[in-house]
């Protein structure tokens, strides 16, 4: 073995076992250790802040999308919306029904119809099913169907509070279940047929009752249908205007006043030719408030009989008895207590 080779040896193996001096060491770890911790840096989780936390992440609302079918018809599921009004009128026994749907056909002769009892209501030309269901409510008196309204009068004697629920259920059955109102009855004669609307456009209507259709149709009529009823031209003769007041404005008491202070000082205002207005009753409406009369007179003699005969009776005689007898009659009695005796007079 050379001396070269041996001191080659010797100074390899002192490099190996020597310390690294730090000044070569301050320029190796950065090469060697460097790449590691820059990827361990970028591997951290970024630490929060204050304005951070306060961030809330929002959510996208969520869209359904939307069917690519056509849709060609009306969808089975839909429900037919009722809404039912009602209105109180001046007659406190007459209430305003107002459906979302029409009453009378478009193609009526009449702008309205009205059904005074349960016979009216199956016969022809004009039945109505809804009406013969109402006249079934204990206290309904009339049906009144207006162009789209429908106006019930009851009897003086019975509650609102009582019919009121039940007819309302029976509007809103036959308006759900689209039921025909008003149906034409089939071979209806000319006898039955309803009468035209007395306040129509007529060729052969002279000049005066032409003005008196138009100021009720135009001025009168539209105050009236909002209270529930409607109005009736039956002539006009030596100036006075003849007029039947339907629907709620048939019982009402106030109807003269709405004849005398309303519709009379109009016609009487624009129309110098008329004289007056008067309300035409029906022979059934007369018959009827005769009978009421004679009711009333009847009533009124039982109740001054009974009156008569509660001051003929021993009883009220006895209560009727003067003071003074009652009196005596307890001074006499041997119960009485004895009187007082009478301070001695003074000198």
């Amino acid at each position: 073995m050379s001396i070269s080779s041996t001191s080659s040896k010797m100074l390899r193996r002192a490099l190996l076992n020597a310390r690294v001096p730090s000044t070569i060491s301050k320029f190796i770890r950065p090469t060697v250790f460097g790449p590691c911790r820059s990827v361990s840096s970028a591997a951290r989780l970024p630490t929060l802040t204050a304005s951070e936390t306060r961030r809330r992440p929002t959510v996208r609302p969520y869209q359904q999308p939307v069917a690519s079918a056509n849709v060609t018809g009306p969808s089975s599921t839909s429900k037919r919306t009722i809404f039912i009004q009602t209105e109180n009128t001046p007659n406190p026994d007459a209430l305003k029904f107002i459906p979302n749907h029409r009453v009378l056909p478009e193609d009526f002769p009449s702008t309205f119809l009205e059904y005074m009892s349960p016979r009216s209501t199956l016969a022809p030309p004009h039945p109505s099913p809804l009406a013969a269901k109402l006249f079934d409510v204990e206290g309904v008196t009339s049906v009144f169907y207006g162009a789209d309204f429908i106006t019930i009068t009851k009897s003086g004697d019975v509650n609102w509070a009582h019919i009121k629920p039940e007819v309302f259920s029976l509007i809103t059955q036959a308006v759900t279940a689209g039921e025909t109102i008003v149906s034409v009855a089939e071979g209806a004669d000319a006898d039955h047929e309803v009468e035209e609307d007395s306040l129509a456009y007529n060729e052969d209507d002279d000049e005066v009752v032409g003005m008196i259709k138009e100021l009720l149709e135009t001025r009168i009529r539209p105050a009236i249908q909002e209270d529930g009823g409607d109005i009736e031209l039956r002539g006009f003769e030596n100036g006075i205007v003849l007029l039947k007041l339907r629907g709620a404005c048939r019982t009402c008491d106030s109807s003269t006043v709405t004849l005398k202070n309303g519709i009379e000082s109009m016609l009487m205002h624009y129309i110098e030719e008329v004289q007056g207005v008067e309300q035409v009753m029906d022979q059934e409406e007369v018959i009827s408030m005769h009978e009421f009369a004679k009711f009333e007179e009847n009533l009124r003699q039982q109740k001054a009989a009974a009156a008569a005969a509660s001051k003929d009776s021993p009883a009220s005689k006895d209560d009727s008895a003067p003071e003074g007898a009652s009196t005596s009659e307890g001074a006499s009695s041997p119960n009485s207590a004895p009187s007082a005796p009478s301070a001695p007079s003074t000198p």
